[in-house]
């Protein structure tokens, strides 16, 4: 029985390689996007994955959405909340729409895409929800309260949900990714770039693949005892 995911932000960059690697383990995948229709349909031409858009942030929207999805192609099994945005600037510039965008889609976006799948993952006895979070929000960042505060809520929020759905086969898990070479980190500037590298033990950016290998083992069947974990894979920039 093939499995279905779905994907928030599932388009580019770190979303669009889990998808793909779901799509390799057998899963029929779904993708989620919130802006770009001309990018989701070049997505959907080149990977054969639907795309859906809907705003993750925005209840009403993800439960519509997901709804569809249940009813267009199945029941859902699996949920990577990958969708994020970034609203950057120290507190005394940071305005209050900056707060409450990344909080809402964030953070929001967890609750609200397993607020509209957990209940049918407990009736069939398995779900797999796989939150990502962020290196930001476990060591902060300057210039990102609201990330920060975000990404860290995920990982707090994980743990939580974990222990509700343990006893209907429903594992959720944190993955914690540090610096990755997707278009959100190049468009940072090549010096303040450097100087994170420099930080890095290994020496290098991580690769968007690296973190969607992860994601696949935390969805499958063999991750079955694995449940209310945060995996850092940052290459050694931040370890407790």
């Amino acid at each position: 029985m093939s499995r279905i995911a779905v994907v928030t932000g599932g388009t580019r960059g770190i979303g669009r390689a889990i998808c793909e690697s779901l799509r390799d383990d057998g899963m029929t995948v779904v993708a989620n996007y919130a802006g770009n229709e001309e990018k989701a349909k070049a997505f959907t031409a080149e990977t054969g994955i639907a795309a859906y858009k809907f705003d993750v942030g925005t209840h009403e929207e993800a439960l519509e959405g997901c709804a569809k999805i249940a009813s267009d192609v199945g029941p859902i099994d699996v949920v990577v909340n990958n969708a994020g945005i970034t609203r950057d600037g120290t507190l005394m510039k940071m305005s209050y729409d900056d707060w409450h965008d990344v909080m809402r889609v964030n953070l929001g976006g967890c609750f609200n895409m397993a607020k509209a799948c957990f209940e049918g993952m407990k009736d069939r006895k398995f779900g797999r929800i796989v939150n990502i979070g962020s290196i930001n929000g476990q060591a902060g960042q300057y210039g990102q309260v609201n990330y920060a505060a975000a990404k860290s809520g995920i990982h707090g929020f994980t743990k939580a949900l974990a222990q509700e759905g343990a006893r209907f086969g429903i594992t959720v898990n944190a993955i914690a990714p540090g610096y990755i070479d997707t278009d959100m980190v190049a468009a940072v500037p090549e010096p303040v770039l450097e100087k994170i590298v420099a930080k890095i033990p290994v020496g290098r950016l991580g690769h968007a693949e690296e973190i969607a290998r992860a994601v696949s083992f935390l969805s499958s069947e063999k991750a079955a005892f694995v449940t209310g974990s945060t995996m850092s894979i940052n290459g050694g920039q931040h370890m407790y």
